[in-house]
């Protein structure tokens, strides 16, 4: 049936009526905001977790159910945090080696936290970091009076790392990722003669005194951490936390300006002020730039430290095999 000339301009009308009001109750953007294509990654997260705090009932509408991209086909809270492009699966690949090694203890195997380090996926500076350019400068310097120590580890390799780091989904987690895989893979002969030849592990443990029965006290995945970065636990070494066990304790020798040296557990240290705890358990604090004139550490774990960049995959998955079968 052929409509009217009147009926048509009507709905025109109605139309045009409608589409006005739409776009007068749109949101104006904030005083000072920049738009998204001049916002950096953390910013385009902040306003997209914002949006959807504050707007429940839309984000529910574009993503599904609760807005969490589920059956409506994404957006809500999962996709606030914009995702990085790609790297190579090669590079991805190289990344995870040395993310495993190096970093996996105290970030957590999905970059969301592990033992005493912080969710690498939610960090402003990893959001806006794109090839490892912001990474770089903390890894190769570490954070001074923090767990954070500095690695041996080039820019290609950090970039390297990045890479598999932004390869992570930063809300949600990615269930293809979480299939628990066995690391007990290695030869445990050549295990038991790198831990008394070249790793010279004997030199410091004993599979007969703090290792004695290890593979039955411990869970070959926190086993392997331990064997990289000495730790275990919440503490220091194998299990113990720091103030069980004195002989891992970090201490430091200070000199100061006037000559006299003080010595004791070191608490904290910066490029301003150092602190120690000393035997009668008084806790100083000295200005570096005008009280002291050199810091020593004397760090038990330093071996573990500077093994970090001369572990290949190998000797890692040798020892671990080695180290699960003292039952």
């Amino acid at each position: 049936m052929r409509l009217s000339k009147g009926f048509t301009l009507g709905a025109f009308l109605f139309t045009a009526g409608a589409a006005a009001l739409i776009a007068a109750q749109a949101p104006s953007p904030a005083p000072g905001a920049n738009p998204p294509s001049q916002q950096t990654p953390s910013q385009q997260a902040a306003a997209g977790a914002a949006a959807t705090t504050e707007e429940p009932a839309q984000a529910a509408g574009r993503g599904g159910r609760g807005g969490r991209g589920g059956r409506g086909g994404g957006g809500g809270f999962a996709n606030a945090y914009p995702q990085h492009e790609q790297a190579p699966p090669e590079k991805i690949a190289a990344g995870k080696t040395l993310y495993d090694v190096n970093c996996s203890f105290c970030h957590g195997a999905d970059a969301r936290g592990g033992e005493g380090g912080p969710n690498l996926l939610h960090s402003e500076m990893v959001m806006d970091d794109q090839n490892g350019e912001m990474i770089t400068p903390v890894v190769q310097n570490g954070r001074p009076g923090t767990a954070m120590p500095k690695f041996n580890l080039t820019p290609d390799q950090i970039s390297d790392i990045a890479a598999y780091i932004h390869s992570f989904r930063v809300a949600g987690y990615d269930l293809s990722r979480m299939v628990p895989t066995n690391i007990v893979v290695g030869s445990a002969q050549a295990g038991e003669a790198f831990f008394n030849g070249p790793g010279k592990c004997n030199t410091c443990h004993s599979v007969t005194g703090d290792l004695a029965g290890i593979g039955r006290k411990m869970e070959p995945k926190m086993l392997q951490n331990a064997i990289v970065s000495g730790r275990a636990g919440g503490g220091r070494g194998f299990g113990a936390a720091a103030e069980e066990n004195p002989k891992t304790t970090v201490t430091a020798t200070v000199t100061l300006t006037n000559g006299k040296t003080v010595e004791g557990k070191l608490d904290h240290l910066d490029d301003f002020t150092v602190s120690v705890t000393d035997s009668n358990d008084n806790h100083l604090t000295y200005n570096r730039s005008t009280d002291v004139k050199s810091v020593v550490v004397h760090n038990p774990l330093q071996y573990h430290i500077d093994m970090l960049p001369k572990w290949t995959d190998d000797d890692i998955h040798n020892v671990t095999a080695y180290l699960v079968t003292l039952k």
